[in-house]
């Protein structure tokens, strides 16, 4: 089972990952989440994968699709809270980490 849950605050996106990001759910992010970052021009996206359970190549990718829309809108992208499990698949896309979201919040000052 796999849930996105989106909140935008503050001039940024907080996308919390729950579940097992695989290849059968990555459409999700490709096919919803990429365009409504480059539609709106989300400039700032904190992922939350405290829940995120497991993680496999598609996902990453899916990921790293992401990271290419907030590069064209010249933003920036956060990952927080992310356990060492899935740390080891993210550590080679170079997306900074922070704390957790308030950390974010203070981070980004828009």
């Amino acid at each position: 089972m796999f849930q996105m849950d989106v909140e935008y605050n503050k001039g940024i996106l907080f996308v919390r990952l729950k579940g097992n990001l695989t290849s059968k759910k990555t459409y999700e992010l490709n096919n919803y989440l990429v365009p409504v970052l480059l539609k709106h021009k989300i400039k700032y996206l904190v992922y939350n994968l405290y829940e995120l359970d497991s993680i496999d190549e598609s996902g990453v990718n899916a990921l790293l699709n992401t990271k290419s829309a907030i590069r064209i809108n010249k933003g920036k992208i956060y990952i927080c809270e992310a356990k060492d499990t899935i740390k080891k698949w993210i550590k080679n896309l170079h997306i900074q980490e922070l704390e957790n979201e308030l950390s974010a919040l203070k981070t980004i000052k828009i």
